[in-house]
């Protein structure tokens, strides 16, 4: 299957097209015919980029470039075969070689089969290395010309790319990072990988064999030293002149001339001024047009205040993707990567990180701990895991596709978990990535973290190490209210109480490896019985919390007399009788509109249903008595700190203190914010017009337009900015709030432009006033870009798909497709793929292809010609310079979403103006996405919005100078291949 072990390596020599130029089409793979022999380097020699070491099989696979509803079949003896889905699974008599096979037999409507997928190929030889999962993209990784457009030459290039990779898995074979490599790829063998063969003729062993020293990956990292802990830091102040002349220094003599960039750093050191006032911290709120350059912007009064005063600054954005921009900018402050690592560090949630004690027990399962075999997945994790710079197993450096290869499970599984890290009773613990981040962390000049995690931190009350920052960046800062909104939340839902019973109970057989609190904590009971009973009585109560199969349960149609009468006996669990409870209001006050808007059901929850209330007074009584010996617990153990003070080391110390975090945060919060909200069904109420403190509404999650799903209670603050500034603004002394698109310029008063743009950040909740600061775009929109609204698409999906089609070939490629509802994207991609691919133009789409958004657009930024569709996350993360995105088109305008948390939202935060408040928001997203089009001075693009109702007043959002034009889509069409064509 696959190759045979017997591996010839050979040297080629070859030319290398200009890139200025067009391929010609590659011929017939040259490792089909005999070359030279010729002498093989030595073990620590580098590949010139105009060698290749060619191995040579006896019997080469086929190889398959797959597109929408077609492929390309390269026969072993050198013929090129188009392909329809039914005949390709005919044409497979072995596995072939292909990039990505999840998301080539999806193109093609197929089933999952075997190939030898280079992209698994690439994580062993490579570990640890970005690259785009596309053919193009693994060229442009190894430093080689990528092939031309087009499924053939895609074909032919496949296994190039196989000799490559090959050839410098041999290269580099007596390498440390490879000491082990031979014995794992023989492990991964025995389980079926079908690349060991060669991999292992590759290494120089093709009879090696598996060993467990191979799988322990855990005993080859280094172990973290414990310091002393850093002392406060001092207050001296960056100046505007100071910020400017670190600017200077960061962007060099040589650096393109930004007009606005040093008044922006001169403005962004005002949040670096010593505070004067407890409570009352710099607030700066800068808005910075797309292209002044405010990240090296704010690094610069950010780094020499931490400089000058031994302190952390920390750097919060809104997702993982743009904190590996913001690292990589940094790279102007520390060109040398062993400073920038000691200076630097980028943190987020524990569950993004690779656990070491979940990822020995993954492979003590796989193996029987004796590694007879290995399973390909689990290998490659271990290979990554050796290379990696910090063990961030989601959205670090292990390659964003390796989820989509092998389902998000394994990775979940073997992420840490939350709040089940047994600290220092772990064996892995001087060597865990998310220690060693830590203690770096306490050490950084600049952190750069995320608002989920810079959120949840200030709602927990504090970080996990007890350091508390007193200077914040918040980038992409128009999410503020998003993120505070989330983190401030609480939801009463099957799946968040299931988890707490997971949490405690463990894993209540089935396959799970998931520790109970019991096998956790136990031997930091000592000898103590009161802390035994607690913990028993804490676990027995726990089972009043869902159990294995409530969803199934919940879907369940069962009588209403049926569900009362099993509620008033006591045999129902306390918690699914509320939930399903919770199922049947929603069901009963939806309309038929609803049912058929989308994938989730909102209903309020007064006036409760009946038993509703009786219900939810029982489950609070049954969390009451979880939470009451949880508790006492947690005081038990924190007393033991004092009383055997003496006696308890310091391993035992942190673990206590480390539990009773835990406890609190996993347990007894959640808990006490559940218990509130079921007291609210009993109760009154709140009269209309009058302004709560929270909004609290029913919600069933369905999947994919069925019923069954998860429901639950949701309350959120109505102003979640409440929360954010009471725990974490007001507490630091400098908060710089920064985005490119903070205020609604196209409002008619800037002046309540601004003081929305405050209310949307918290800043009206703060003593003093915010200092504001806005500078403008340097770009020339009105040459760069053209604007236009459509006005003959219908709504209906056939005419938008037929616009979208015609506008993304009229583009060439290029082109970001935005949609507000999953379903019309869905729809429309299907209608659209097949004539682009035939157009040489492929399509890339959100919820349709086996990819995260993060490798959606390193997809899209690498193949020049390509289409993106996308939702929400699409419209303000994508951050694509140059021509690979110039053409952006809309589906329609994006107005809030109306459910009940906007309605409330709507009333009691908008003033007197509720339509303003809508306005507001969608001229905000409309300028987001415009924002997308020009990132460089040089770039040009189209902006198409497909809604012929789009009202006048919105276009205000587009910048100054821009004309939008009414137009019918053929002279849209027309327009835009014709200001493209220039380009």
């Amino acid at each position: 299957m696959g190759f045979e072990p017997t591996v010839r390596i050979h040297v080629q020599r070859f030319s290398r097209p200009s890139r200025s130029t067009t391929p010609a089409p590659l011929p017939r793979p040259a490792y089909r015919t005999p070359l030279p022999p010729a002498q093989s380097p030595g073990p620590s020699a580098t590949l010139p980029r105009r060698r290749r070491f060619r191995p040579i099989p006896p019997a080469a696979p086929p190889s398959l470039a797959a597109g929408h509803a077609r492929a390309v079949l390269l026969t072993p003896d050198g013929e090129f075969r188009a392909l329809k889905p039914d005949a390709v699974a005919a044409a497979l008599a072995t596995p072939p070689l292909l990039i990505h096979a999840p998301a080539s037999f999806r193109r093609l409507g197929l089933p999952p089969r075997p190939a030898l997928d280079l992209l698994e190929l690439f994580a062993f030889v490579l570990p640890a290395r970005p690259a785009a999962p596309t053919a193009r993209g693994l060229a442009l990784a190894l430093d080689l010309d990528p092939p031309a457009p087009g499924l053939e030459a895609e074909a032919a290039f496949l296994p190039d790319l196989a000799a490559v990779l090959l050839g410098r898995l041999h290269a580099a074979r007596v390498l440390p990072a490879n000491r082990h490599a031979a014995a794992l790829a023989a492990a991964m063998g025995r389980a079926g990988w079908p690349w060991a063969p060669v991999v292992l003729a590759a290494l120089g062993e093709p009879a090696a064999t598996p060993s467990r020293e191979a799988a322990q990956i855990w005993k080859q990292l280094p172990e973290w030293e414990e310091t002393a802990p850093p002392p406060p830091p001092s207050s001296h102040p960056v100046s505007e002149a100071e910020a400017r002349a670190r600017l200077a220094e960061l962007l060099g003599p040589e650096a393109e001339h930004r007009p606005g960039q040093a008044d922006y750093a001169g403005a962004a050191a005002a949040a670096f001024a010593a505070s004067e006032t407890r409570g009352d911290p710099h607030l700066v709120l800068a808005e910075a047009g797309t292209g002044t350059g405010k990240t090296l912007g704010y690094i610069a009064p950010a780094s020499l205040w931490a400089q000058k005063n031994h302190g952390a600054v920390w750097i919060s954005t809104f997702t993982r993707h743009l904190q590996r921009q913001i690292d990589a900018e940094l790279a102007r402050l520390c060109p040398d990567p062993a400073e920038r690592r000691r200076r630097v560090v980028v943190r987020k949630g524990r569950e993004n990180y690779l656990c070491l004690l979940n990822l020995e027990d993954a492979v003590n399962a796989a193996s029987g701990g004796l590694t007879p075999g290995l399973p390909a997945p689990l290998g490659l994790v271990l290979r990554w895991a050796a290379a990696s710079a910090d063990g961030d197993i989601m959205g670090g450096d292990l390659p964003g596709w390796f989820a989509e290869l092998h389902g998000p499970g394994l990775l979940a599984g073997l992420a840490d978990r939350r709040g089940e890290c047994i600290h220092a009773a772990c064996p892995h613990w001087k060597r865990c990535f998310i220690e060693h981040g830590i203690r770096r962390a306490r050490a950084a000049e600049l952190v750069v973290a995320n608002h989920a995690l810079v959120m949840t931190q200030a709602a927990w009350g504090g970080l996990d190490d007890a350091t508390v920052p007193s200077r914040y960046v918040f980038d992409e800062g128009h999410h503020l209210f998003d993120a505070a909104d989330a983190a401030f939340a609480a939801t009463l839902s099957g799946a968040e109480t299931a988890e707490l019973r997971r949490w405690l109970l463990g894993a209540e057989g089935g396959r799970s490896r998931a520790r109970g609190l019991r096998r956790r904590i136990e031997d930091l009971l000592g000898a103590d019985r009161r802390l035994e009973t607690l913990l028993g009585a804490a676990l027995q109560a726990a089972r009043a919390l869902p159990a294995a199969g409530w969803s199934a349960r919940l879907a369940e149609d069962v009588p209403e007399q049926a569900v009362l009468d099993a509620e008033e006996t006591g045999l129902a669990n306390p918690t699914e009788a509320v939930l399903r409870l919770l199922r049947r209001q929603v069901l009963a006050r939806v309309g038929a509109e609803a049912e058929g808007a989308g994938f989730a059901l909102e209903a309020d929850l007064f006036p409760p249903i009946e038993g509703l209330p009786a219900a939810c007074d029982r489950l609070s009584r049954a969390l009451a008595r979880l939470a009451e010996p949880l508790a006492r617990l947690r005081e038990g153990l924190l007393a033991r700190l004092d009383a055997e003070a003496e006696e308890i080391d310091s391993a035992t110390r942190l673990r206590i203190e480390a539990t009773a975090r835990s406890l609190q945060r996993r347990a007894l919060d959640p808990l006490a914010a559940w218990q509130a909200m079921l007291l609210l069904p009993g109760q009154a109420a709140i009269e209309p017009g009058q302004r709560p403190q929270h909004v609290l509404f029913l919600r069933l999650e369905r999947r994919a337009g069925a019923q069954a799903g998860d429901v639950g209670l949701h309350r959120h603050w109505l102003d979640p900015t409440v929360p954010f500034v009471t725990t974490l603004a007001a507490p630091a002394h400098g908060v710089l709030v920064t985005s490119a698109t903070l205020r609604d310029t196209g409002a008619a008063d800037p002046e309540a432009a601004w003081a929305a743009a405050e209310a949307r950040v918290g800043a009206v909740h703060l003593p003093s006033p915010a200092l504001r600061a806005a500078l403008a775009s340097p770009f020339d929109y009105a040459s760069q870009t053209r604007a236009f609204v459509v006005t003959d698409v219908a709504t209906d999906i056939t005419a938008l798909a037929a616009a979208y089609r015609a506008l993304f070939l009229a583009a060439g490629g290029g082109g970001l497709g935005l949609f507000t509802a999953i379903g019309r994207l869905i729809a429309v991609a299907r209608r659209i793929a097949p004539a682009l691919e035939e157009a040489g133009i492929p399509l890339l789409a959100q919820h349709v292809d086996a990819m995260d958004n993060a490798t959606l657009v390193d997809v899209f930024r690498t193949e020049e010609h390509s289409c993106l569709l996308g939702t929400d996350a699409m419209r303000d993360g994508v951050d694509v310079p140059g021509r690979a995105l110039r053409l952006v088109v809309f589906e329609k305008v994006p107005w809030p979403r109306p459910d009940i948390l906007h309605r409330e939202r709507r009333v009691h935060l908008s003033g007197a103006d509720p339509r303003g408040f809508d306005d507001r928001q969608a001229r905000l997203r409309l300028r987001q996405a415009f924002g997308r089009l020009i990132r460089r001075a040089g770039d040009r693009g189209v902006f198409v919005l497909l809604d012929r109702r789009t009202p006048e007043r919105l276009l205000s959002a587009f910048p100054a100078g821009v004309a939008v034009r009414r137009v019918g889509l053929a002279e849209a069409v027309a327009a835009t291949r014709g200001f493209l064509a220039t380009d």
